[in-house]
């Protein structure tokens, strides 16, 4: 497993977590932002009222509202994104990274309503008589490049797996286990089978489901994070400091948090704002495409939306518990992920400056520090050699290794700072932790305590559950598009297994794998979409025409 992260990690570095895919996603965002005169703000009430069905015409083709392909799109976006996502950047990057997330939102809404737009009006009617759309049958349709279109299909079917299969159903077993205790083996096995139920019955199916799931799951996560909030009242405006303080110099080392550099901010937040809202993926195009409209804008403008509900609201709520209730520079008790380990040859002490500096830039990759190799002697769980254990990148306290649930003796197998080999042995102690037990532990500091983690569960299984629903038609439409109709069947078989092998499977490996599929997608739908920065604006203008035609007592944008 560790090799296999290893592996993984050298190829995100190469393109989900390197620079310039960054400049890539942000550039194309400001790029049509500036080109197109700021639609994601003077387009948005416009928006609203074509989502309540004002500018919907008697025949418009297509198998959802509006508003059901707004909340299946949604819930395509609002998930781990929102829960576990926000809570690894700010893990990472500190608080600085919030802000970038908010950022490629404001951005992104842009990106979104133009990728919507193109890829809806180079749709297609399948074999079976649904709507197929997305940025392949653009690719195909009107570039004439049906290799790029087949390049973005095939990314689509991997990221099928990467963003909407397999981290939300980690999430949501971790998210069980930690808060009930229920056996990730078997929420995942219940979770596979309801998913199978649903999907089989195509976008109509997943539509009604995802149009009553997410304004329910908004409801009960939006009050919870309020609670905490308000509960931290004191610490709302530090909070709002901390994110824009640290924009340009990155975030200075605080309790058990050894600091993060402003590249590191950037690019964590970046990358985790495309996670949560995927604003240039490509993938709301998808969904999208099935909405009855005869006018690609008008279903463009319902897209532009997405991106501020998810990241610019939900995102922001969880940045904002996460901050005020002060967690995520506080060690916790909990057990180690292997992939998260790092056992240096050295001890250090966190408590001390030079030991923070030397720490903080061993993480950054601007220094080394000597990594153990060897047997470690275990004497009744405490390790005998003089080393530091390094976990979810902080020096971890009260260290004891077990052998099930008794204190393990023996040696423990460390090659180049990793345990190796170690069959049932386990390292656990207090630590700082991240992704969705951080935004649940961060839940329990309000009025309603301990049990204020049961709203991350509840709301985490909801808004998870939801994704792997719409990213499952994202998949089908992409392999539809490969293969034909008939190929559907055997995808859906994959996803649901994936779906359940990924409910017990490490954490980080399954994000460093997301991270890498969601490049994959992103890169060539931004190159399509610049292509047709002409065409864009061009249907924009014939869309405020007519709408200004039926409509004609109403102030239009002047472009």
């Amino acid at each position: 497993m560790n090799n296999l992260n290893g592996f993984l990690s050298v190829i995100d570095g190469y393109i989900g977590g390197s620079d310039w895919f960054v400049y890539l996603l942000l550039g194309t965002g400001l790029f049509f932002t500036l080109y197109l005169k700021f639609p994601q703000f003077r387009y948005l009430k416009h928006a609203l009222r074509i989502v309540r069905g004002k500018f919907d015409r008697e025949g418009d083709v297509g198998d959802t509202s509006h508003f059901q392909a707004l909340t299946t799109a949604l819930s395509g976006t609002v998930g781990t994104g929102n829960i576990a996502g926000v809570a690894l950047a700010i893990h990472l990057g500190g608080p600085a990274a919030l802000f970038w997330m908010l950022v490629t939102a404001m951005l992104g809404m842009t990106t979104k309503f133009v990728e919507v737009t193109l890829s809806h009006k180079y749709r297609e009617k399948t074999d079976d008589g649904t709507m197929a759309g997305g940025p392949m049958y653009y690719m195909k349709n009107r570039l004439n490049l049906k290799w790029l279109a087949v390049i973005f299909a095939v990314a689509t079917v991997f990221s099928s797996f990467g963003t909407g299969s397999l981290p939300q159903v980690n999430s949501i077993s971790n998210s069980m286990f930690t808060t009930f205790g229920i056996n990730k083996v078997l929420t995942g096995a219940v979770l596979a089978l309801l998913l199978g139920f649903v999907i089989i019955g195509g976008i109509k199916r997943i539509a009604k489901v995802t149009s009553r799931l997410v304004p329910l799951m908004a409801f009960i996560y939006l009050t919870g994070a309020l609670a905490v909030i308000l509960y931290n009242y004191e610490n709302i405006v530090p909070s709002f400091i901390a994110i824009f303080r640290d924009v340009l110099t990155g975030t200075a080392a605080v309790g058990g948090f050894l600091g993060a550099g402003f590249s590191f901010a950037f690019n964590r937040g970046v990358n985790r704002g495309l996670f949560s809202n995927e604003a240039g993926q490509g993938s709301a195009p998808i969904a999208h495409a099935a909405a009855r409209a005869h006018e690609p804008v008008s279903e463009g403008l319902v897209a532009l939306l997405e991106p501020f509900i998810d990241t610019i609201i939900i995102c922001m709520l969880t940045g904002l518990v996460i901050l005020s209730s002060g967690v995520w520079t506080e060690k916790i008790d909990n057990r180690f992920q292997n992939a998260d380990m790092q056992i240096l040859a050295s001890q250090y002490d966190d408590g001390q400056q030079e030991d923070r500096e030397d720490l903080h830039d061993f993480l950054l990759g601007r220094k080394d520090l000597p990594l153990f190799s060897g047997d470690l002697e275990v004497i009744g769980g405490v390790i005998q050699d003089e080393v530091t254990v390094l976990h979810a990148r902080s020096v971890a306290e009260h260290v004891t290794v077990l052998s099930g649930e008794m204190l393990y003796s023996g040696t423990v197998t460390v090659q180049n700072g990793t345990p190796v080999n170690q069959g049932p042995v386990a390292f656990q102690g207090k630590s700082l932790i991240h992704s969705a037990p951080l935004t649940t532990f961060a839940f329990t500091k309000s009025w309603l305590g301990n049990r204020g983690s049961y709203i991350v569960a509840i709301g985490l299984l909801l808004f998870a559950f939801s994704t792997a629903i719409s990213w499952s038609y994202y998949g089908d439409r992409a392999v539809t598009f490969l293969f034909g109709s008939k190929a559907v069947f055997y995808y859906r078989v994959v996803y649901v297994l994936g779906f359940f092998l990924a409910s017990f499977t490490d954490t980080t490996i399954i994000w460093t794998f997301s991270g890498i599929t969601i490049a994959l997608m992103t890169i060539p739908n931004l190159i399509g979409i610049l292509l047709l920065r002409k065409e864009m604006k061009s249907e924009v203008k014939s869309f405020w025409q007519e709408y200004a035609v039926r409509f004609p007592g109403e102030k239009v944008p002047v472009d």
